[in-house]
């Protein structure tokens, strides 16, 4: 399986600073498929993506493989979408690695307004949504989970 990277990815630096997309779709069936297949037309890879849900509409976040060609066909697509910087920390997939995450951010004081993540083999790539980015950015530079 072949792994593309976003084209905001900081390579080499841990977390990295990306863009997320927020989209807002009525809560109706057929919405989410029809984001989803705007984003497949175009050849966008979704590489993570959390859904959240209120009465009227939800809020799809994605992390896309290329965020202006996503955002102009969504919007071609006459769906709301707004882009949000957010942290991609890669973490270990272990019992305890997201506590010492959490621990390291609750010790500075940095409020969290949401997070989502999902694990594959070893691994797992936590997306953070932080009140102040470049604080918990500085807190979590080039974190390494304890073996």
């Amino acid at each position: 399986m072949r792994k593309e990277k976003p084209l905001s990815v900081e390579e080499e630096r841990n977390p990295r600073l990306e863009e997320q997309l927020s989209v807002f779709v009525e809560n109706k069936i057929g919405r989410i498929h029809e984001v989803v297949q705007v984003l497949g037309a175009e050849g966008i890879n979704m590489q993570a993506f959390s859904l959240a849900e209120n009465v009227d509409f939800g809020i799809l976040r994605l992390i896309v493989s290329d965020v202006p060609k996503a955002v102009e066909a969504l919007r071609a697509a006459h769906l709301a979408v707004k882009r949000t910087a957010v942290l991609c920390l890669d973490c270990a997939d272990r019992p305890g690695a997201l506590a010492e995450v959490m621990q390291r951010l609750a010790e500075r004081e940095i409020f969290v307004e949401y997070m989502y993540a999902f694990a594959r083999n070893e691994e797992a790539l936590v997306v953070i949504k932080p009140r102040d980015i470049e604080a918990c950015r500085a807190a979590l530079d080039n974190w390494q989970a304890k073996p």
